[in-house]
């Protein structure tokens, strides 16, 4: 059996919209885990190859170590986007993504890059995906596919100066995806269907202090998302 992330209740889709009017680490209840229907039109961004997680995320300006295991596949099948700011923050979501699961193979929520890439709620998120694994005694194993990414920018109502946040909204596609037994070995799966897709919605905030790095603040997930297939 595949297994799931923990089930949480839906988030409306005005709670997105304030929250990406007004994003920073504080104000609404973002998901410990997986639900919230879409709420805007986008605009695809431009190109970019294929990427894989197996090799580390480069010209990463604070220099953290996002590597996995070899077995553990993340791929970010998107496209940059043409401002720098919104090209930054996508990158780093990549990274917000491969710090949950380098976690997660490393059986700990107090890894160096889970406090780099995600703050307030979104660290929050972060913190429970991998706790949920650690306490069930699996990881994971497989490719795990990010695409049909965009972003959207908007001045970042909880600073002190005058800044952006930016949305990153994305399709993730679990469906060679596989929870595995820690001490076992024994490989989790189900039968593909629709519970393998998830759109997601990740508020970033550029961080005060780091240069270039960008933060997750908060997490909104569609589960069973027919937009992503």
């Amino acid at each position: 059996m595949k297994r799931r992330t923990l089930p949480v209740a839906a988030v409306s889709a005005a709670a997105v919209i304030l929250a990406l009017s007004a994003c920073g680490s504080g104000g609404d209840a973002s998901a410990d885990n997986d639900k919230v229907p879409g709420a805007y039109q986008r605009t695809p961004t431009p190109t970019k190859p294929t990427e894989s997680s197996g090799t580390p995320a480069t010209d990463n300006p604070d220099g953290v170590d996002v590597s996995l295991p070899k077995d553990m596949n993340l791929v970010f099948d998107w496209k940059t986007p043409k401002d720098k700011n919104e090209a930054a923050a996508m990158d780093d979501a990549a990274n917000f993504f491969r710090a949950i699961y380098r976690g997660v193979a490393k059986r700990t929520t107090k890894d160096a890059a889970v406090t780099a890439y995600s703050t307030g709620e979104g660290l929050h998120y972060a913190d429970t995906q991998i706790q949920s694994r650690i306490d069930g005694g699996w990881t994971a194993t497989g490719t795990r596919r990010h695409h049909q990414a965009t972003t959207r920018s908007a001045p970042n109502g909880n600073s002190v100066e005058v800044s952006l946040c930016v949305e990153v909204s994305l399709c993730v596609d679990s469906s060679k995806f596989y929870g595995r037994k820690a001490k076992t070995g024994k490989l989790l799966k189900s039968t593909p269907s629709i519970a393998d897709y998830d759109h997601f919605k990740i508020i970033m905030v550029k961080h005060p202090t780091g240069k270039g790095l960008w933060q997750a603040s908060k997490v909104f997930v569609e589960e069973k998302a027919a937009k992503c297939r």
